[in-house]
Order: C-alpha cells, then structure tokens, then sequence
C-alpha cells in the first residue's frame, strides 16, 4: 500500500466519520470510517519505514580495489 492510497483511506474514513449524518441499515458507518482511518495510518506509517529503508541515497557503497597499473606481456 502505497502513501497515495493511505491518504485515500483516510479521507473516505474521515467523510463517513465526520461528514456523512445517514442512518444505514444494519452497519454503522461511523465505525467503518474510524476502521479506514486506522487502516490509512498504519499504511502510511509502514510506507514511510520501509520508503526509508529501501531509498537509493541510503545506500552504502562497497570499496573496490582499483588497479592502476598492469604488466602488459
């Protein structure tokens, strides 16, 4: 899950949690918003850690020996 979809989850949680004030019939669209927005959180959070971990300009680079000069036979 990407950071795009988090913020997504998010946002459609937080619409049917805060915005939404319809009564639907056997769920309660509150707490399947509350639930998005805990999914959207813990997907950005795992997003950002492992963006981090993966990111090219952490990278160690390895020394290698360089040879300069060569018997040429």
């Amino acid at each position: 899950m990407g950071i795009g979809v988090s913020v997504f989850l998010f946002a459609i949680g937080a619409i049917l949690t805060f915005a939404l004030e319809v009564d639907a019939e056997g769920i309660n669209l509150d707490t399947v918003g509350i639930i998005l927005m805990i999914v959207g959180v813990v997907g950005f959070l795992a997003s950002m850690l492992f963006w981090s971990s993966f990111a090219p300009f952490r990278r160690e680079t390895r020394e290698r020996e360089v040879v300069r000069d060569r018997d040429v036979i």
